[in-house]
């Protein structure tokens, strides 16, 4: 952050000042990240049951508002430049900064990003990507920085300020939506799609049907819940041994660590045409071809025969 502003000072260029400002942000955010990462890995209590891991959706959702704000700025300060213009010079040297500058956020942000990705963790992820767009938008300014120069048209520096501080903004978006759908116990569809999958591929003939699954994400802790359709004879002992297979399967089989909650539905008449147990002593129907769980008819509140 203090390279680029040593380099706005040197140029006065609006395009710099624009990667200034946004670093600017990148280190309030950061030290809100940090905050909340350490809150995220406290344990379980009394007040808070699933964890503290939501903190980091509220952590990206601040970084998220920061940085389109810090669009905003950019393009309010910029458009008045390109009306009223300020002489920029040594841009040669201004670029060389903020080109070493980028790389370094290039290789963090990366870095953020991969870890982040390792420990499921939104916070770090947000950061790094948070970084990426920082050299993005570095790279894009050098090369814009040069094209001044060399073409000696200088209002496009506003212009070129302008045209970051929408990309800004537009990344900032994208982390505030993303962040908002983790406060609001958005379901993770493409988790979902991966637990369905894992249970069709290892299905046994006693799981009839598994419906209502959702899945939700509370920092690194991840939580499902579903219902599963059972032949409505088998005790309670069978019941939790057909459960807890389930459970065993999901936490073999997916990336990382999940807390189930599954309900077990006794099964009806109606099901039977797509029942494989063998040797039922109750069956109505005859069995005439099984339903191949889907991300469709999976996260539907309903046996498979209502639809």
């Amino acid at each position: 952050m203090l390279a680029k502003f040593v380099a706005y000072f040197m140029t006065h260029s609006n395009a710099i000042l624009t990667d200034a400002a946004e670093s600017i942000v990148n280190v309030l955010a950061s030290g809100f990240a940090f905050y909340s990462i350490y809150l995220a890995t406290l344990p379980k209590d009394e007040n808070h049951p699933y964890g503290h891991g939501k903190v980091e959706f509220f952590s990206a959702f601040v970084e998220g508002v920061l940085i389109a704000l810090a669009g905003l700025i950019i393009i309010f300060k910029s458009g008045y430049d390109l009306l009223f213009p300020v002489a920029i010079r040594q841009l040669y040297e201004g670029a060389i900064i903020i080109g070493v500058t980028g790389l370094i956020n290039l290789f963090t942000g990366l870095y953020l990003i991969n870890t982040g990705k390792r420990h499921s963790s939104i916070t770090l992820e947000a950061d790094g990507k948070h970084l990426l767009t920082d050299a993005v938008t570095s790279g894009g300014l050098v090369i814009g920085v040069l094209l001044i120069q060399l073409t000696e048209i200088f209002w496009l520096d506003s212009v070129i300020s302008i045209l970051l501080g929408m990309y800004i903004i537009r990344n900032g978006y994208q982390l505030t939506r993303r962040s908002v759908g983790g406060l609001m116990d958005e379901s993770n569809m493409e988790l979902v799609k991966d637990i369905v999958g894992i249970m069709q591929a290892h299905r046994h003939d006693a799981w009839i049907d598994v419906h209502n699954l959702r899945a939700q994400q509370y920092g690194a802790d991840l939580h499902i819940d579903c219902h599963v359709t059972l032949p409505y004879y088998f005790d309670l002992n069978r019941v939790h041994a057909e459960i807890s297979s389930i459970d065993q399967l999901i936490n073999v089989n997916a990336a990382r660590q999940t807390e189930l909650f599954i309900h077990a539905d006794p099964c009806l008449p109606q099901c039977c045409h797509y029942c494989k147990v063998n040797g039922c002593a109750v069956r109505e129907e005859a069995f005439i071809q099984e339903i191949k769980w889907t991300i469709e008819n999976a996260t539907k509140n309903h046996k498979h025969f209502e639809q």
